[in-house]
């Protein structure tokens, strides 16, 4: 009776335990971190002198899958919220409206490129994914 009694707290507090993990899109590391990666994209995307840092861009997005996964979410579940398109537009949006505070307009390529040098230069965490060609 005690033993079942002990497995069956035991189930409880795993099952609450999964069901009180943050959603993915709430977990503010995760959120910032695709950011941060979308903002870089669009940054050498638009920008002929500025390339990724290849290496370290793969670095960063590891540990953002890493975190993800001591959050407690499988590999499928990481996929499928990279992979959704609603998600995707969400960091894009984000994305563009910390571009547009720093001055870059959608159809002019030298704001694209002041704003990659200007990241570059303040070592930011964009930055560091960043240099100059």
């Amino acid at each position: 009776m005690i033993r079942s009694m002990t497995l069956t707290l035991v189930l409880l507090a795993s099952t609450a335990a999964a069901d009180a993990r943050v959603a993915l899109q709430d977990s503010k590391t995760i959120e910032d971190g695709l950011v941060i990666v979308a903002i870089g994209d669009a940054l050498r995307k638009n920008c002929d002198t500025i390339t990724p840092r290849v290496f370290r861009a793969y670095g960063y997005a590891r540990k953002l899958y890493n975190q993800a996964r001591a959050l407690g979410y499988s590999d499928d579940e990481i996929d499928a919220y990279l992979d959704s398109e609603a998600d995707k537009a969400r960091v894009r949006g984000k994305a563009g409206a910390y571009l547009a505070k720093q001055g870059v307009k959608k159809d002019d390529p030298a704001s694209y490129c002041a704003a990659g040098q200007s990241e570059i230069e303040r070592n930011t965490q964009i930055g560091v994914l960043l240099r100059t060609k």
